[in-house]
């Protein structure tokens, strides 16, 4: 069942960076620019933790995560703060 949680978290995320990013190429909205950025971060973080909980379970991958996920969201709140037309 995780396995699948897993996966499925990761696929949405990834998804959710196609769209975000297909929308930016057709409107040029700079905030849809830095949330596909942060959503594909997302989307690399949940592929890291199916990696690290299924296919390799000695590896410990716990400081990549969290990193991953911490740049995302920075990525994502320099957009919405610092990046103002």
């Amino acid at each position: 069942m995780a396995t699948g949680v897993y996966l499925l978290c990761a696929l949405t995320s990834a998804l959710c960076a196609g769209l975000l990013m297909r929308e930016y190429r057709r409107s040029r909205a700079r905030l849809l620019l830095w949330s596909s950025i942060s959503f594909f971060g997302f989307a690399c973080s949940n592929a890291l933790a199916f990696t690290d909980f299924v296919v390799l379970p000695n590896v410990e991958m716990w400081q990549i995560r969290p990193a991953l996920t911490t740049l995302s969201i920075a990525a994502l709140l320099y957009g919405l703060v610092w990046d103002v037309d």
